[in-house]
């Protein structure tokens, strides 16, 4: 099974901004297990994500649509300050974007909604939540309509 945009046949890309290589194989190891066959790309924090995105770095952006799985505590340029320069870029602001955190504190919390993240993760169980959260995705994509 492939997720795909509402809008158009064109399938969803998965960028996961994870520095942690455990919790980015129980991500790919969930979304195999649910048998969705996503392009995963994974970047080790915000500065490699955003160079991705914005077709700096090596590896050239994928076209869109793109959903992203961002980790909040990263070395270099973490999950909020990614978010924030993802706001800031006029062709990314709309991005979809999701939190993975094991932070419960209230202060990230709001941080990461105050950027309009779609929505806000704390991983706990990393073999249990990561299949809620490939669940979730697939629920998400078949519903929800999102700007070109």
């Amino acid at each position: 099974m492939t997720l795909y945009a509402r809008s158009g046949a064109t399938d969803v890309k998965i960028l996961l901004v994870e520095d942690d290589d455990g919790d980015a194989k129980a991500v790919t190891r969930a979304f195999a297990k649910a048998n969705i066959g996503n392009p995963i790309i994974r970047a080790q924090d915000g500065v490699e994500a955003l160079a991705y995105l914005t077709g700096d770095a090596t590896r050239r952006q994928t076209r869109q649509p793109i959903l992203l799985l961002v980790d909040l505590n990263m070395p270099r340029m973490n999950g909020i300050e990614f978010i924030k320069a993802l706001r800031a870029h006029p062709d990314l602001r709309r991005t979809v974007a999701f939190l993975l955190t094991t932070s419960k504190r209230e202060e990230d919390m709001a941080a990461a909604y105050d950027l309009n993240v779609a929505g806000y993760i704390v991983k706990q169980n990393a073999g249990t939540d990561f299949l809620n959260l490939v669940g979730m995705i697939d629920s998400f994509w078949k519903i929800v309509e999102l700007p070109t």
